[in-house]
């Protein structure tokens, strides 16, 4: 199954990857609750659904995050600068399954808007938030 949300924001690729960090995830959205450990790439969270260890990869027009561990292998990006709007930025989940059951489905809409939030309050600028 997949996800997307959107957000209007001018912020470049660059500017997402350098704060888009395993250590910011907790500000950036409220359903990560914690950073239990913070490698760079790679750590461990505390989130909506308990703990799981997270990756993080620069991709092209941001970053994806993902958790190996987690029983849906859920996974998603944030991304900008792409065509057909450049100043929109994609937030795109997806888990292993076809179908989920109706509350599994409710907690990745809410993690989806908590990104949503979180990118809005943010704003880009790291000068007093991060």
């Amino acid at each position: 199954m997949e996800f997307f949300r959107f957000v209007t924001m001018p912020i470049s690729p660059e500017r997402l990857q350098q704060a888009l960090t395993i250590k910011t995830l907790p500000q950036r959205c409220a359903s990560v609750d914690q950073v239990l450990e913070d490698h760079g790439e790679t750590g461990e969270i505390y989130c909506l659904w308990g703990q799981f260890q997270v990756r993080r990869e620069p991709i092209n027009g941001g970053v994806r995050f993902s958790m190996p561990g987690c029983p849906n292998a859920l996974a998603w990006t944030v991304t900008t600068n792409l065509p057909p709007d450049p100043q929109r930025v994609v937030i795109h989940a997806a888990i292993n399954r076809t179908e989920h059951d109706p509350d599994f489905i409710e907690s990745v809409e809410l993690f989806m808007d908590d990104w949503v939030q979180g990118l809005l309050q943010w704003g880009g600028d790291d000068t007093a938030k991060s």
